[in-house]
């Protein structure tokens, strides 16, 4: 299975310091309250893995989407 690209909503607003933690998803605040956690994962465990940090600090999940784009680098 080849990587997939993900949106994953919180309420709750965390820093950019948490990047890292989350395996580089990217951090953004869309709206208030509001935390947005974007980009690839390589497979379902690696998906799984971020929704249990999610869990593990008692955020509150709002939304998943899995977005279908082209992996950067391949044609």
């Amino acid at each position: 299975m080849e990587a997939q690209y993900y949106e994953i909503r919180l309420e709750g607003e965390l820093g950019k310091r948490w990047e890292d933690w989350f395996g580089g998803m990217q951090i953004s605040h869309p709206e208030e309250n509001q935390t947005l956690l974007a980009g690839w994962l390589p497979d379902q465990a690696a998906l799984h893995g971020v929704l249990f940090k999610v869990r593990d600090l008692r955020l509150v999940l709002i939304s998943v989407i899995r977005i279908d784009r082209p992996v950067p680098g391949e044609k």
